[in-house]
């Protein structure tokens, strides 16, 4: 029987129960590894957003998921957490990390910023963050993680053929023309390589499309749009030979990771596409010893959710990895920095913190973006941070020495909501809000420039 996850939040420090200590061991099996340790490991059932740990530069992969300290005799053991969120497990130990922002047990926040980020419409979902409700939402993400494989083309490999006709363009095979072609009747057994579009990673998305068809809820995403059908329709006449009955026999042909250089897309889409296919297996019979879960960088979710609106209103979000926005430290065009977001009037840092007075952000958030300031020739900077009550936030501060001001944004990200379909329409008057704020103190630094 599969036991009860272990419930906790992001950044939360809280004990174990008597009940739980049985999963001590586990646990710090589970928190001992980095998180690029784990990536490393190559966890084929473990997916971790973003894939590329280094996406801004921010260390993601030097992070724990969880801490466990104490365990002795003298001290009850406490599972400490940071900007992880989502749920892991390992045999039959689980743990599911909410946000601190969610609304009781209902996670619509981490959620919601999920939707936004993969634009994908979520429907029957329950919103928690345990182990059917993430594993659910990974058939939403198939068809964004499909399209961003097919810009790379339809993947190809060689593979390995055997024909019996009398067509011979490869290597005879002595043993099996003998075994089948006596008497000869105008047939030669042979084998060739050929590039082919119908192998083990074409067949495993196939197997996919095929099981998310017949979904009881997600049947519908694979026809959302012309791009997501073009793309389901391609892959359908790639794969001619597949079989239904063969879909165990192509999972495991598909556990090694993709690692072609050129098709780096497909990599994620494969680890999502085990991902879904392996759902029962995962949940009713596993390895003691595999590690599986779907995790998300919390700071990582809040700064691409909030580019989703952000965006639209002048604001660049600079990428580490594509060298998008970078901004030069030194006239040398040495030494590279990436703010959060820059517009023409002022540069802002988005943090994933329980900010809401300016007591709270640390000094160090401060100096960083003082120096974003400094090198963009910006008088206006500050910080958007989530809150945790229903309000909104909106404060400044005059800086000395050169001048200038900063500011403090805080978005209410947990609204009372009856529904999903409720939590929606208040985040996106949340949005509005913050949009006008902002708008409004852009228009107003222009008019004083112009002054």
């Amino acid at each position: 029987m599969s036991s009860q996850p272990i419930q906790t939040k992001d950044n939360s420090e809280r004990r174990l129960t008597e009940t739980e200590l049985r999963h001590l061991d586990t646990l710090k099996k589970l928190a001992e590894p980095s998180i690029a340790d784990l990536c490393r490991k190559e966890h084929p059932n473990l997916l971790i957003f973003p894939q590329d740990l280094d996406v801004y530069g921010d260390k993601i992969g030097d992070a724990h998921i969880f801490e466990v300290k104490g365990g002795d005799y003298k001290s009850i053991p406490t599972i400490i957490t940071g900007n992880i969120m989502g749920f892991i497990g390992c045999a039959d130990t689980k743990v599911s990390i909410s946000s601190r922002f969610a609304q009781d047990e209902k996670d619509y926040f981490l959620h919601y910023m999920l939707q936004k980020v993969f634009a994908v419409n979520l429907f029957d979902l329950q919103f928690n963050a345990d182990e059917e409700s993430i594993f659910d939402f990974l058939i939403y993400l198939f068809p964004t993680f499909l399209k961003q494989a097919m810009r790379q083309g339809l993947y190809r490999e060689y593979q390995k053929r055997q024909y019996n006709d009398a067509n011979v363009k490869g290597h005879i095979d002595i043993s099996r023309h003998i075994r089948q072609n006596i008497p000869f009747a105008g047939s030669i057994a042979y084998t060739t390589r050929e590039y082919a579009q119908d192998n083990h990673l074409t067949q495993l998305i196939r197997h996919t499309i095929e099981y998310i068809s017949h979904h009881k809820y997600s049947g519908n995403i694979l026809r959302n749009d012309d791009d997501t059908a073009d793309a389901v329709k391609t892959i359908c006449q790639a794969t001619p030979s597949y079989n239904r009955n063969e879909r165990l026999r192509v999972i495991h042909q598909n556990l090694r990771p993709v690692s072609h250089p050129y098709y780096s897309e497909y990599r994620p889409l494969q680890q999502l596409c085990l991902q879904i296919l392996r759902q029962d297996e995962m949940k009713y019979g596993r390895d003691d010893d595999e590690i599986y879960g779907v995790l998300f960088d919390g700071a990582w979710l809040w700064e691409e959710y909030l580019n989703t609106f952000l965006s639209g209103i002048g604001f660049q979000h600079p990428r580490n990895r594509e060298r998008i926005g970078h901004i030069c430290l030194f006239t040398d065009k040495t030494g590279w920095c990436y703010p959060d977001f820059v517009s023409p009037d002022m540069v802002l840092d988005a943090k994933y913190k329980i900010c809401d007075e300016w007591g709270k952000i640390q000094r160090e958030d401060i100096y960083q973006v003082l120096s974003y300031m400094h090198i963009t020739n910006l008088k206006s900077g500050g910080f958007v941070v989530p809150l945790k009550k229903e309000t909104h936030l909106s404060q400044k501060k005059e800086l000395t020495g050169m001048g200038g001001l900063m500011f403090l944004f805080g978005m209410n990200t947990c609204p009372s909501a009856l529904s999903f379909l409720d939590y929606q329409h208040k985040m996106m008057m949340a949005e509005k809000y913050l949009k006008n704020e902002l708008l409004q103190l852009k228009n107003a630094l222009r008019s004083a420039e112009d002054t």
